[in-house]
């Protein structure tokens, strides 16, 4: 195998993403078996501020620039890519989410190494680096080999647990010299949700609707259900996008994280971004008349039904129990 492993933290306000030290376990765990060293690479204004945690890492390298604040997808990419050239490395682990959207293209390009998206499970074995990743909305999973230590592979969010690659100890540093480049695009501002509706991310029951529901009509089902049962109804992106429900209802990787005790899925398939909100609920319950619906692999509970025979005898069942 290789000399080493550079993974990429990632973090918004001040804040490690969770992501990073989903990596920061995974990776060492391969570094371990393997013998290498792991590298995590931290860019940003006051980077110094991020690095209590990070002690799971042999080294974390700092780059320090105001510019880098909320950087694009191109400069973490550059920055990935001197690191790895400096070091004689080309192995990288960066989380696939939106933050880090567009870093392992541009990076696959400048390496000519390859890129395995969508990972939901990596480890060390046998001499080489073996992904699992996802195809498909999920519908099929694929397993990657790696064996000259050369690959990018970005990693799913909630695919590892983020406890074993948190430490308490402070790691050392080393600060890399980079200047980045004047870029055609610009970071203007977060446009957050409006909050002034609900917040589903505090609710501890949530009737979620996705594409399945059949028509904007039907949201009429899970609001009864919701009106009998508690909590509030939230919704899959396909739904928003159809404009049936607002922004600040939306589950998923470009919606909210939501954890509440209950979450019951209507008509949500269960595509990598939507699970990547809700994945961490208490109890998950999913109703789908597709047998082969990736949430079925999530849910705790799964009935395959058409949505507008059950939701109704279910609201009728809990009116009466409660009545």
């Amino acid at each position: 195998m290789g000399n080493g492993i550079i993974i990429y933290i990632e973090h918004l306000r001040g804040i490690v993403s969770d992501i990073s030290f989903e990596i920061l376990g995974a990776a060492r765990k391969i570094a371990d078996d393997a013998k290498m060293t792991l590298y995590a690479v931290v860019a940003g204004k006051k980077v110094d501020a991020l690095l209590p945690g990070l002690g799971k890492a042999d080294k974390v390298i700092t780059i320090e620039d105001d510019s880098l604040e909320m950087p694009t997808p191109r400069a973490i990419a550059d920055i990935l890519n001197a690191v790895g050239s400096a070091k004689g490395i080309s192995l990288y682990m960066i989380g696939g989410t939106n933050i880090s959207s567009g870093i392992g293209v541009i990076l696959s390009v400048k390496q000519k190494i390859p890129l395995i998206n969508l990972c939901k499970n990596i480890r060390y074995d046998d001499g080489a680096i073996i992904a699992t990743n996802q195809l498909f909305g999920g519908k099929i999973l694929s397993e990657v080999k790696i064996e000259d230590s050369k690959g990018i592979f970005c990693i799913n969010p909630g695919s590892f647990k983020s406890e074993p690659g948190k430490s308490g100890t402070f790691p050392q540093t080393e600060t890399f010299e980079f200047k980045s480049k004047e870029s055609k695009l610009k970071f203007i501002k977060i446009i957050e949700p409006d909050l002034s509706d609900v917040d589903i991310s505090k609710e501890e029951i949530l009737v979620s609707v996705g594409r399945g529901i059949g028509s904007q009509d039907n949201i009429s089902l899970a609001e009864d259900l919701v009106a009998v049962l508690g909590g509030a109804v939230s919704a899959s992106r396909p739904v928003i996008d159809q404009g049936w429900l607002p922004l600040n209802r939306q589950v998923g990787k470009s919606g909210m994280i939501v954890k509440p005790k209950l979450y019951l899925a209507l008509g949500i398939s269960g595509a990598p971004e939507h699970v990547e909100g809700m994945k961490d609920s208490s109890l998950i319950v999913a109703i789908n008349k597709d047998p082969a619906a990736p949430i079925f692999n999530f849910a705790h509970y799964g009935l395959c039904a058409e949505i507008e025979d059950i939701v109704p005898v279910l609201t009728d069942c809990i009116r009466n129990k409660k009545g």
